[in-house]
């Protein structure tokens, strides 16, 4: 095959992954703008589209000003990416201005690059797609065993997964130099691999999105403890539902140290695929760690307002409750009141000395001759 053909198959397979990222984009913004992770994967997609043009064989920045905002944006996706991971596979994440401080000066470089062509800088933007790839792979394997949602279990597998290594093989072959020693050709198999990714992707993200992917925040995890939902499929779930409350709320399985959904599952005589589908579609939690969690922190709290504990330390009162340290005890604390425990026993613990007045009052309105002076 002729370079010249080589050269058209490449540009047509990238103007293919650009109209499908640019559809996608669309396709997320519209159903799903208020969410942060769909607006964080529209970006993505644009970003993505901007790499697949910037990419491509013969292009520099050398062919115009119109060459810049383009190679920013594909500069700048890595962040975008870990960030989206996060987003995705998270419930609890949140943008902090660090995320954006990281992607601006992406941005900047990718613009420095191309007032300024160098290698060196080209390194430093070469290496950071390993940093940020590993950072993504490390989001989705940390938290893929307590995930409960099964179509994001799977799509987690294939997006980071996948995205991860062609981002991780496209840079160790810009490293060894294999882009320039055989443009076409390289360029080509790099716009297949782009398509298939983005293909695949596409068509998963958007048959899961409405259904598992994309939840309002407000309804990702219930207050707990919850009570048994009875709106189960079968006798059989709502038999399982109900021996789960069981295990948590009188038997308190949850104060288990580093209790896992292996465990847990072994007690209820249940593969871990049935309980994941239990405890998201019976009880609605999206997360095995905030879901026991909950029940932790709501016998935290009522030790916190308990006047007998009053000098209980909260180290002592979180290790009771199965937490394995105080940072993230505090932490989780903090996420379901908005309050540190110490605040939290401020506010709730009674107040002695307005108890004593309380009751002095009382006593003298129910015995007016108490206070009264003698020989009156």
């Amino acid at each position: 095959m002729t370079a010249p053909t080589l050269t058209s198959l490449d540009w047509a397979l990238r103007g293919g992954t650009v109209a499908l990222v640019l559809l996608l984009a669309i396709a997320l913004w519209r159903d799903h703008r208020g969410l942060l992770s769909a607006r964080l994967a529209a970006a993505f997609a644009i970003g993505s589209g901007a790499y697949a043009v910037t990419s491509t064989a013969g292009f520099s920045s050398q062919l115009g000003v119109w060459t810049y905002p383009l190679i920013a944006l594909s500069s700048g996706n890595n962040v975008v990416f870990w960030a989206f991971t996060s987003a995705l596979f998270d419930d609890s994440f949140r943008l902090r201005w660090w995320h954006a401080a990281l992607w601006l000066l992406l941005v900047l470089g990718g613009f420095a690059m191309c007032l300024v062509p160098g290698q060196a800088l080209g390194l430093i933007l070469t290496l950071s797609s390993f940093v940020f790839a590993a950072f993504a792979i490390a989001v989705t394997i940390a938290s893929w065993r307590t995930d409960l949602v099964e179509r994001r279990r799977t799509l987690r597998l294939f997006v980071v997964g996948a995205s991860a290594l062609y981002i991780g093989l496209n840079a160790i072959a810009q490293l060894a130099g294999v882009p320039r020693s055989a443009p076409a050709e390289g360029s080509l198999v790099g716009a297949l691999g782009l398509l298939a990714i983005v293909g695949i992707s596409a068509v998963m993200l958007l048959k899961a999105g409405g259904n598992a992917l994309f939840v309002e925040p407000a309804n990702a995890e219930p207050a707990l403890p919850q009570p048994v939902v009875p709106a189960a499929d079968s006798a059989e779930d709502r038999a399982l539902l109900a021996r789960l409350d069981t295990l948590m709320t009188v038997e308190r399985t949850y104060r288990q140290d580093s209790l896992t959904i292996a465990d847990l599952a072994a007690k209820l005589g249940l593969p871990e695929y049935r309980l994941r589908r239990l405890i998201n579609q019976g009880l609605g939690h999206r997360n095995f760690n905030s879901f026991v969690n909950g029940y932790r922190i709501a016998e935290i709290k009522a030790a916190l307002a308990d006047p007998e504990q009053a000098e209980v330390p909260v180290l002592t009162l979180a290790l009771d409750a199965g937490f394995n340290s105080l940072g993230p005890f505090n932490r989780a604390f903090k996420a379901a009141t908005g309050l540190t425990p110490s605040e939290f026993r401020r506010q709730n613990m009674p107040n002695p000395t307005k108890s004593a007045a309380i009751s002095d009052s009382a006593s003298r309105i129910s015995n007016p001759a108490r206070g009264i002076p003698a020989g009156n």
